[in-house]
């Protein structure tokens, strides 16, 4: 007997993929910087080319990808982190979150038109001119009994790294700086990138999002010590000779790239987390989504065959219901 759509909790045919250390978790004892490094490896092609975008705007999902695995892994919550901007450029709206326990999907939404003009003239056109003017917003979701908590900034900043830093300087007010990688390379699309944080030292008075965000693992007494902007100063400057291709490369460990970076700054490297493949849609939340129609919408979406189609934005997945299957408030 088929199990009936508003019971099929089942995935659909998308990659069961984890990448184990797509986020290693660091800091500098005695300094107060700690970090992030993300490296999602094979898992950058498995979702970006779910979808048939052009190259820049793959380019920045990869990127928006990197930024949420790295924000997210900052707190500890149960539910999702996401990213949404919203502009009035060729990519109106763009989506991407991280739920805690590493689970990346993103989805696009372009205006075909515009970004065949802006290509045309501008092959590789920069974030902003992608997004044009609009807003960023950062959330986390823990359901539907906690409160949402959410941060909006105006759009700022030619690269999604330097939209990123806009909030933090706006919105958290605490000194970050975002790097940010995603590009084709041999072994298929790559994305990562590297968050450092200045914490605050002895002394200092944290933001209420320092003191309630949960800080992950890398929490130590050893951070609260010097309040001397000069280490922090070094670290950032480290941290700007990083380049796109050691991010991107699947050779080098990421032990290995932030001992590169910080090995004479007493560097601690904490446990990695995984990253994964993170659709969470299925049959059973789109027929509950279907339900909520009206009747004569639902004939209106009926295809001729009797079948609604209905695509997830996520993974690019279609699935198919037989208009008589589908009961209105069940």
């Amino acid at each position: 007997m088929e199990k009936p759509a508003f019971l099929d909790r089942d995935r659909p045919d998308v990659p069961d993929l984890v990448v184990p250390g797509g986020v290693t978790p660091f800091y500098l004892a005695g300094q107060p910087v700690r970090g992030r490094l993300i490296r999602l490896g094979v898992l950058a092609d498995a979702l970006l080319t779910r979808h048939d975008n052009p190259a820049p705007v793959t380019q920045l999902a990869g990127k928006a990808l990197a930024l949420v695995a790295a924000l997210a892994s900052a707190l500890k919550f149960q539910g999702s982190f996401s990213l949404q901007i919203k502009g009035d450029g060729p990519v109106s709206m763009l989506v991407a979150d991280c739920t805690n326990s590493g689970a990346l999907r993103f989805y696009v939404r372009t205006d075909s038109d515009a970004l065949e003009n802006l290509l045309a003239t501008t092959p590789n056109p920069t974030d902003r001119a992608l997004l044009g003017d609009g807003y960023l917003a950062l959330t986390v979701d823990q359901g539907a009994e906690m409160e949402r908590h959410q941060g909006i900034v105006d759009i700022a900043g030619d690269d999604l790294a330097g939209m990123a830093t806009h909030y933090f300087n706006t919105s958290e007010q605490h000194a970050c700086q975002v790097m940010l990688a995603c590009a084709m390379t041999d072994a298929g699309w790559r994305a990562g990138g590297l968050v450092l944080e200045r914490i605050a030292g002895e002394g200092g008075a944290q933001s209420d999002a320092e003191a309630t965000s949960a800080v992950d693992d890398s929490t130590d007494e050893n951070l609260l010590i010097s309040p001397d902007d000069a280490s922090w100063e070094t670290a950032t400057i480290l941290a700007a000779t990083l380049r796109d291709q050691e991010v991107l490369d699947d050779g080098l460990s990421s032990p290995h790239l932030l001992n590169r970076l910080f090995h004479e700054q007493n560097l601690h490297v904490n446990q990695p987390r995984a990253l994964a493949f993170g659709c969470r849609c299925s049959r059973a939340r789109l027929i509950d989504v279907l339900e909520r129609f009206p009747e004569d919408d639902l004939d209106h979406m009926c295809q001729d065959n009797g079948t609604i189609v209905m695509t997830c934005e996520f993974c690019n997945k279609d699935f198919h219901f037989p208009r008589q299957s589908i009961a209105v408030g069940r």
